[in-house]
C-alpha cells in the first residue's frame, strides 16, 4: 500500500501538469487492453496493459519534458535547452521544445540505437553523440549549459519532470479505478515517482511495484543503503531504463510510496518482446516489455488481482529487434544447434538432412568441422542449426538421429534437459 506522498512533488503539481499538457498532439490518452493470455499464465483475474508506447515520440518522456519546459517558459525566459538520454527522453524534448518554440540539443551515448537518434534529429532537435554510456553523455550535457544561458532539462531528477510523468498516474487510475496492482519500470525513478504519487493520492490501496533490469538495478540496493547507488556500467537490452543510478529526489519518493521492487533479466525481458508481438500484437522495447517480464517471473504474484503492466516505451532498434528474436528462440528452444558426430563419409549429410526434413523442419545452416581434438582420423561434426515448433520437436528430432546409430547433442543444453 502507498504512503503519504513526498513533499517535493505534490498532486497538485501533478494536476498543474495536466493543465499544462493541453495539446493532444503533444500528449495524447493511450489506450488499454486486456490481456487473457497473460491472465492465464499469471493467473490474474484481469491483466490491464497500458500501452503508453503508444504516445507520440513513443514513450511517456514527452509528459515530463513538456512540463518542464513550459513551466519554466512561464517563469522567464527560456530559448535553448539542453537534455542527455540514451532515447526516449531525447525525443521528449526534442518534441517538446519544437512545439513550444524553444531550441534544444540532445546529447546522447554514442551506442544509442540508430532509430532514436534519428527520430530525435527529426522532431528539431540538435544531436551529439558523446561517450559510450549515459553518464558520459550527462557530464558533456553539464558542461554544454555551465556559464550559458541554455537550460538543462534533466530526465528525471527535476520535480517538474516528476509530475509530468505523473499525469500517466492519473490516466492509469482513471482507465482502472480499481486496480490492485500497478507494475511500472525503474530507470532512474521520474516515472514510478510520478505514478506513484498519483496513486498515493488518488488509490493508497493499490500496491505500486517497481521493475529493473537486473543488469541495471540500483534500486534494491539504494533502499538498502538509504542513500542513491550508481552502477559504473550496465548490462542489460532495456537501454531505456539504463540509467545506472537515481537521485536523491526519486529515491525518496520510490522510499514512500513503491511498495517492491523486482528484477528480471535479459531472456526474461526478450521473451516478454516476443509474447507482446505474438499475442497482443504490440511492438515495444526492453524497457517496455519489463513489467510484463516483472508478472511473468516467479518474483511478483499476481493471482486473483486486477494488474497494470505499463509498457512505457516502443522505441524498439531493428537490429536489437532481431537480436531479441533469435535470443528468445533460441530459450524456447525454437532455434537449436545440433552437433552430430559421423564418420566422414560421402552422404551422411544428406541423410541427416533428411530425417531432420522428415520432421518438418527447417535447417537455417549447417558446418563440417573436422578439426578437434576428441575427432579420430576419419571422423567429424556436422552442425545444424535447425528451426522448431518447440522444445518436444527438437526432442523427436534428436531420437530420431539416435535412432538411426548417431551420437548427438544440442548445442549449450545442459545434461538431461531433454
Amino acid at each position: 500500500m502507498a504512503q503519504d506522498t513526498h513533499e517535493s512533488v505534490s498532486f497538485a503539481d501533478i494536476e498543474a501538469a495536466q493543465d499544462r499538457l493541453d495539446d493532444p498532439s503533444v500528449v495524447k490518452p493511450t489506450p488499454v487492453e486486456r490481456s487473457t493470455t497473460l491472465e492465464a499464465e499469471t493467473s490474474a483475474d484481469e491483466v490491464a496493459l497500458k500501452l503508453e508506447h503508444l504516445q507520440w515520440t513513443g514513450s511517456f518522456k514527452t509528459r515530463g519534458a513538456y512540463n518542464k519546459i513550459r513551466a519554466s517558459l512561464a517563469e522567464g525566459d527560456v530559448d535553448h535547452v539542453v537534455a542527455a538520454s540514451a532515447g526516449n527522453h531525447a525525443q521528449g524534448v526534442a518534441l517538446a521544445a519544437t512545439k513550444l518554440g524553444v531550441e534544444s540539443t540532445i546529447v546522447m551515448p554514442r551506442n544509442a540505437p540508430q532509430t532514436k537518434i534519428d527520430a530525435t534529429r527529426g522532431y528539431g532537435a540538435t544531436v551529439d553523440l558523446v561517450g559510450q554510456d549515459f553518464q558520459a553523455a550527462m557530464a558533456h550535457a553539464k558542461e554544454l549549459v555551465e556559464g550559458g544561458d541554455a537550460e538543462f532539462v534533466h530526465a528525471y531528477d527535476d520535480p517538474a519532470i516528476v509530475a509530468g510523468q505523473g499525469t500517466l498516474g492519473v490516466e492509469m487510475y482513471e482507465d482502472r479505478p480499481h486496480v490492485d496492482t500497478v507494475v511500472v519500470p525503474i530507470g532512474g525513478g521520474g516515472l514510478i515517482s510520478g505514478i506513484s504519487t498519483a496513486f498515493a493520492e488518488l488509490s493508497p490501496e493499490t500496491r505500486v511495484v517497481g521493475v529493473q533490469a537486473v543488469g541495471a538495478a540500483t534500486v534494491p540496493d539504494s533502499l538498502d543503503k538509504g542513500v542513491p547507488q550508481t552502477l559504473e556500467s550496465v548490462d542489460t537490452i532495456a537501454d531505456g531504463i539504463a540509467t545506472g543510478g537515481v537521485s536523491e529526489l526519486t529515491l525518496s519518493i520510490i522510499e514512500d510510496n513503491v511498495d517492491e521492487v523486482v528484477t528480471v533479466t535479459n531472456g526474461e525481458i526478450a521473451d516478454a518482446i516476443l509474447l507482446l508481438m505474438e499475442r497482443a500484437k504490440q511492438v515495444v522495447e526492453g524497457a517496455g516489455a519489463a513489467a510484463v517480464a516483472a508478472i511473468r517471473s516467479e518474483d511478483l504474484d499476481v493471482s486473483d488481482e486486477t494488474v497494470m503492466p505499463l509498457l512505457c516505451g516502443g522505441n524498439l532498434d531493428m537490429t536489437m529487434l532481431r537480436t531479441v528474436l533469435i535470443h528468445a528462440l533460441t530459450r524456447r528452444k525454437q532455434v537449436v544447434r545440433l552437433r552430430v558426430h559421423i564418420e566422414d563419409t560421402p552422404g551422411k549429410m544428406a541423410e541427416l538432412s533428411g530425417i531432420i526434413a522428415d520432421h518438418d523442419a527447417n535447417i537455417q545452416t549447417v558446418r563440417h568441422d573436422r578439426a578437434l581434438e576428441d575427432l579420430d582420423v576419419g571422423e567429424a561434426y556436422l552442425i545444424f542449426q535447425i528451426e522448431t515448433s518447440g522444445r518436444q520437436h527438437t526432442r523427436n528430432i534428436v531420437d530420431s538421429i539416435a535412432d538411426n546409430g548417431y551420437l548427438v547433442d544440442v548445442e549449450n543444453q545442459p545434461s538431461g534437459e531433454f
